[in-house]
């Protein structure tokens, strides 16, 4: 995958901000891997508002007709491929005006972070082609990714779009939409660890994690799947792990903190481990 420059321009913020890092170490040791087994199986989809019935059936044309014209293969090329991301600007909410309020975590690339004024990233432009669509007015929320469904759900905003996976306690707050994305969680180790080289499978992988005691910790990012598979999840059928595991805003910064060597591996989504991993081994 073709990490753009933007992600890592984002990512410098959070590396320079380390005092730990950069000061006489091997590059070598600041550079992370990408263990390439998927851990789970998951699919993402947007959260519409309960009492927007005709919202969600407008979203679901929109997904089915983006699918089909190639809208979709085109933003993800810009995020997987060789295209260049097209920066999404939020208007002001403004009740008078007939707007599209999108409650959204802009912490999770390639889905959606932040870059100046501006937002990037697959949510980000399928959100602002939906506003176009809809002939409404974008305007985008950015909140801890916890609050995303309940912003919905308390009729804050109209539809979460945040690169959420459809979970059965979410349907409390939110109607989930057709998927539009599949998932997985992967681990992220020092790019000189060789534990997991071996591993062919995801029972391979479990196998060595269920070795890891509590004095072991792992990162995650707050409120996600990979926190729901290293915890334990009865909805998912995860049986959790006995390491502690260690909850960050974002993968970016869970990622900074493995470099500094303060935990022992990340596990998070696949397409932020893959971005956040490259990102920040271009920048070394």
């Amino acid at each position: 995958m073709k990490i753009k420059k933007l992600i890592a321009l984002g990512l410098a913020t959070v590396m320079a901000a380390s005092t730990f890092v950069g000061c006489g170490k091997d590059k070598a040791e600041k550079k992370v891997k990408v263990i390439e087994i998927d851990l789970t199986s998951e699919e993402y989809a947007f959260g519409v508002d309960k009492n927007q019935p005709e919202l969600l059936e407008d979203v679901n044309t929109f997904i089915a007709q983006i699918k089909e014209d190639g809208t979709f293969d085109e933003i993800c090329n810009r995020y997987f491929g060789d295209g260049e991301p097209v920066p999404v600007t939020s208007a002001k909410l403004d009740s008078s005006k007939d707007q599209l309020v999108v409650a959204t975590n802009a912490s999770f690339e390639p889905f959606e972070w932040t870059k100046g004024e501006s937002y990037l990233g697959i949510d980000m432009e399928i959100a602002k082609a939906l506003a176009d669509a809809l002939g409404k007015e974008l305007v985008i929320q950015n909140m801890d990714f916890d609050a995303v469904c309940l912003a919905v759900g308390q009729q804050k905003c109209d539809i979460a779009m945040a690169g959420l996976t459809v979970k059965e306690d979410r349907k409390e707050y939110v109607t989930f939409t057709d998927s539009y994305y599949s998932a997985s969680q992967k681990i992220i180790v020092p790019a000189d660890d060789d534990t997991f080289d071996d591993c062919k499978t995801a029972e391979d992988v479990e196998k060595i994690l269920n070795t890891l005691g509590s004095d072991v910790k792992v990162g995650v990012q707050n409120g996600t799947t990979g926190q729901f598979y290293c915890e334990g999840d009865e909805e998912w059928g995860f049986e959790g792990f006995d390491f502690k595991t260690v909850a960050y805003k974002n993968g970016s910064l869970a990622v900074q903190d493995l470099i500094n060597k303060n935990i022992k591996y990340v596990i998070i989504d696949s397409a932020p481990a893959a971005c956040i991993t490259e990102a920040i081994n271009d920048m070394q």
